[in-house]
This record gives structure tokens, C-alpha cells and sequence, in this order.
């Protein structure tokens, strides 16, 4: 069957089109996406601005007209951090639902950490043995951790690129003192609820999803995505920690520049290397693979799983 699953996360509006069927990898078919960046789109009482709302509609309406260009039989339609953190979060979807008869869904937190780590388990497979996986979105950082396709521990922590580059980089580039104390809130926040990961001990595999840490790999000297998701690639702790003070010294054209960064996420590059080496640090992890697969196909495998069930 031909799928759209629409992905409203906090730096972009994201519809996949696939053709997946039970016992095969889900198929990308067509790709449309607008940087909403909504995590930015937040006032000063916690609200998504009139212009997010009304961005955010009309990016939905778009994308059902791509989606039924498309061929799509069914539409997955959820919503991540930005939406879910929201104080007005209701208000925001019932505009949308509205404006285009669609009814986006907020995934939790924790459910947004389990759904990545079954993607993760299904492109990994069981020889991954007890995997630990981390996700860097523009709203949260998701961690999860087991040894089955459910994970043990799941969770999601408000320190995505996007909000912290929004809190500390909004009014400029900060200095040394501003630097240290981002780095202290990010370890203090991963730390305080590390051992719910690390009471297992130390993972046989552990994983890395999503653009972020796409981007930071590609930094580091991963292969470009122009090679193919087949290629292995990995974000080694080390390389990391000798990028991050050229990163902070770094004008936005420069890092424009680099290689695997959007120029409408350079802002977000600093905060999400430093969440990134946090991670590493805490966990103890010398490096992480880099899993090509991410929420959007976790989300579409569950569907698949559940029709499965029922037929």
C-alpha cells in the first residue's frame, strides 16, 4: 500500500511518501518538506505564534494535495516537541484540523523515543544484541535502550537544537561564559535520568538517528548521503570534541559550508554538537552509528505491524 506520513516536527514540516507492505522495508516514493522551524515560532508565554499556526496550515494543505497527487491510500499525520510542549498545543491542531480536515495526532515524548528505537532495531536486526539509541530533534533529545523491538527505558528531554539554539543564540553568537553554561544545562539535564540507560550496563551496539546527528557525522568525515544509506557511518566522540571549538568560532556562512549542513540550520549546528559529545560523554560511548532510519519509519512499521494484526 501507498503511504503519506506527515511528520510535524520542531524544525520542519516533513510528508513521506512510501509503498510498504508487511516483511519489506518501507520504500520512499516521494519526499516533500518546508523548514517550519515551530520550536522558533514559540512567544514568550510558551504559545506558537499566529504566523507558526498559520504556516503550519497551510504546509498541511499542501502536503495533502502532494499526497494525493501521490497515490496515497492512508495519511500517518503526527506532531513532535514543538506542538506537544505548547501551551496552546490544542488550539494549534484544532486550526490545522479546520483549515485542511486533518487531524495531526502528538506523539509523547516517551513514545517518540520508543517508535525511533524500533526503526532502529528493525534496520539493525537482532545481531545488534542490547542497543542504546539517541535522537537530537530540534525540540528534544529522545534516548531509549533494550535488548527486544520494545525498548527497556525510553525518554525525551526538552534539549533539541532548535529550542537551545532559540534560549542561548537568539540574540547572537554567544561568548566563552555563555558556552559553559549551555554545556552545563545540556549534562546536568541528560545526567539526572542517565541511569535508567546505564543500571543495564554498557550496550553491545549504540545508534544515532536524524539530521543533526547526520550533519555532525558528516562533519566528522562520514560519507556523503549522495553514497547511499547502505554505506556505515559513525560519529566518533573524539573527532567530535576537536570540531566543537572550530564550530563555536565559526560565522553561520562557514558553517553554510561545511559539509552535510543546511544552510537554515547553521544556527543549530553548535548546541547540537554539544548534546551530541554530552551524550557520548555521559554514556561513555567512543563513537555512534549512524541509522539512516528514524521516527517517521518507526511510526510507519508500527501501522504496518498493527495491519498485520488485524488481517
Amino acid at each position: 500500500m501507498r503511504l503519506g506520513v506527515l511528520d510535524i516536527g520542531s524544525n520542519t514540516g516533513h510528508l513521506l511518501v512510501v509503498d510498504a507492505h508487511g516483511g519489506a522495508a518501507p520504500l520512499p516514493a516521494f519526499s516533500y518538506k518546508e523548514p517550519l522551524r515551530l520550536a522558533e515560532h514559540l512567544d514568550d508565554t510558551g504559545a506558537v505564534s499566529r504566523r507558526g499556526i498559520d504556516a503550519l496550515a497551510a504546509f498541511t494543505a499542501q502536503a495533502l494535495v502532494v499526497a494525493e497527487d501521490k497515490g496515497c491510500e492512508d495519511m500517518l499525520a503526527f506532531a513532535t516537541s514543538a506542538v506537544r510542549d505548547a501551551v496552546n498545543s490544542d488550539a494549534v491542531l484544532d486550526h490545522v484540523h479546520d483549515a485542511t480536515g486533518l487531524r495531526v495526532s502528538v506523539l509523547s515524548g516517551e513514545d517518540e523515543a520508543r517508535l525511533t528505537f524500533l526503526a532502529v532495531r528493525r534496520w539493525f536486526g537482532w545481531s545488534a544484541g542490547r542497543l542504546a539509541v539517541f535522537d537530537i530533534g530540534g525540540g528534544s533529545l529522545e534516548i531509549a535502550g533494550g535488548a527486544d523491538e520494545s525498548p527497556d527505558v525510553a525518554w525525551s528531554l526538552p534539549i533539541g537544537a532548535g529550542r537551545l539554539a532559540r534560549q542561548f543564540f537568539g540574540s547572537g553568537a554567544p561568548d566563552d561564559e555563555a558556552i559553559r553554561g549551555l554545556r552545563k544545562q545540556i549534562r546536568a539535564e541528560i545526567a539526572r535520568d542517565a541511569g535508567h540507560l546505564l543500571r543495564a550496563g554498557a550496550p553491545d551496539r549504540a545508534a544515532a538517528t536524524s539530521k543533526t546527528f547526520r550533519s555532525l557525522a558528516r562533519i566528522c568525515g562520514a560519507a556523503p548521503s549522495a553514497e547511499g544509506p547502505l554505506v556505515p557511518r559513525t560519529l566518533e566522540r573524539e573527532s567530535l570534541r576537536q570540531w566543537i571549538p572550530k564550530l563555536v568560532a565559526m560565522t553561520p556562512d562557514a558553517l553554510a559550508g561545511l559539509p552535510g549542513v543546511s544552510p537554515s540550520r547553521t544556527h543549530q549546528i553548535v548546541p547540537g554538537a554539544l548534546v551530541a559529545e554530552a551524550a557520548m560523554d555521559i554514556f561513555d560511548l567512543e563513537a555512534l552509528e549512524i541509522c539512516p532510519w528514524a521516527l517517521r519509519e518507526g511510526v510507519i512499521l508500527e501501522r504496518l505491524d498493527q495491519l498485520s494484526v488485524l488481517g
